[in-house]
């Protein structure tokens, strides 16, 4: 079967190939009618135009691309949902890529999405990213950047944060308040910002007790439900049991809470858990883990729509910070038994 082209329908309408170009471009300079008419013809002959080709005529390819670092939590997931509701309705179809925690896949996926002529970006960075001149080579283009969750300071974009020090600092206070005196911080990887700012939560709130904050108390475990396992194991080895574990965030708060189970712990009632970002399991683990729960819906639809202003010109200010408030969920694996 013949391949159709733009040449064959100009031929059967006896029209130029510039007037069916701007048919399929939407340019103002045709009548509906005319436009109307090679639409319909061209759909009847089977012929539609090249997409790259299109993109580079309009300097405009109505995609989105959204790079964040893992699936393996609900969290990423949910955001990216809630930027897909915002960008449908305006009329933008998104580009989804996992990084798996790799700077250097990182780079890969914005390279692909760079190939395929986003008309922005959306990303959250992975635990290894410490390079981000190609992200400035990409501002440097006007190839708007919008970050959220975790961010780099070093690049003058909108930031979507979630206020990890007030939500660290509430998720602690609930258990100084259930009478826990000695608790421990599960951290995230130390090259993450959102890390030190829950730590800073965590300590804090110890210090205005007046419960002292040593070194033991916070151990950087990691993101994962393995990592949260590799650390209770080695707690249990060195005989080192805390009253309270502040996690991170709910995989590694699982992850513990499973070795610990299996050890014969009871839980709250030998040690008591806190999780971070709320995840789908929460509520149906035994007993119900505790945790902070961040305003997905919000940071997807604002990502989206910062975005949307740069790329609409409606707003020239790019390096802003938008600061989220969390919410404290409080269940059975951190209320103490009087």
């Amino acid at each position: 079967m013949k391949h159709v082209t733009i040449k064959d329908v100009a031929k059967a309408l006896n029209v130029s190939i510039s007037t069916i170009s701007r048919a399929f471009n939407d340019k103002y300079d045709i009548h509906p009618d005319t436009k109307n008419m090679i639409l319909e013809k061209a759909k009847e002959m089977g012929y539609s135009p090249n997409p790259i080709a299109q993109r580079l005529t309009q300097h405009k390819s109505s995609l989105i691309g959204v790079v964040v670092p893992e699936f393996v939590n609900a969290f990423f997931p949910k955001i990216i949902m809630a930027i897909q509701r915002v960008m449908d309705e305006n009329g933008y179809q998104v580009l989804i890529m996992s990084s798996e925690e790799s700077a250097g896949k990182e780079l890969k996926n914005i390279r692909t999405l760079e190939k395929n002529m986003v008309d922005g970006l959306i990303i959250s960075l992975t635990q290894e990213t410490r390079d981000v001149s190609y992200f400035q080579h990409l501002l440097n283009k006007n190839i708007p950047i919008v970050q959220f969750n975790r961010v780099s300071q070093k690049l003058a974009t909108p930031k979507i944060i979630l206020d990890d020090t007030t939500s660290a600092s509430y998720a602690t206070e609930h258990l100084v308040q259930q009478g826990y005196r000695r608790i421990y911080h599960l951290s995230g990887p130390n090259n993450l910002i959102i890390s030190h700012n829950r730590i800073k939560g965590f300590t804090e709130t110890l210090k205005k007790h007046g419960l002292p904050v040593t070194e033991n108390k916070i151990i950087e475990a990691g993101i994962f439900i393995e990592d949260g396992k590799r650390i209770a194991t080695r707690l249990i080895e060195n005989g080192d049991i805390p009253e309270a574990l502040f996690c991170f965030n709910d995989p590694v708060a699982i992850g513990a809470m499973e070795v610990f189970k299996a050890h014969n712990y009871r839980i709250p009632e030998d040690i008591a858990f806190m999780g971070f970002t709320e995840s789908r399991i929460a509520t149906h683990l035994t007993p119900a883990l505790s945790s902070v729960e961040q305003p997905t819906d919000e940071f997807g639809k604002i990502a989206a729509r910062s975005l949307l202003d740069i790329i609409n010109e409606k707003n020239h200010i790019s390096d802003k910070t938008i600061i989220l408030s969390g919410k404290l969920n409080i269940r059975a694996s951190s209320i103490r038994h009087k």
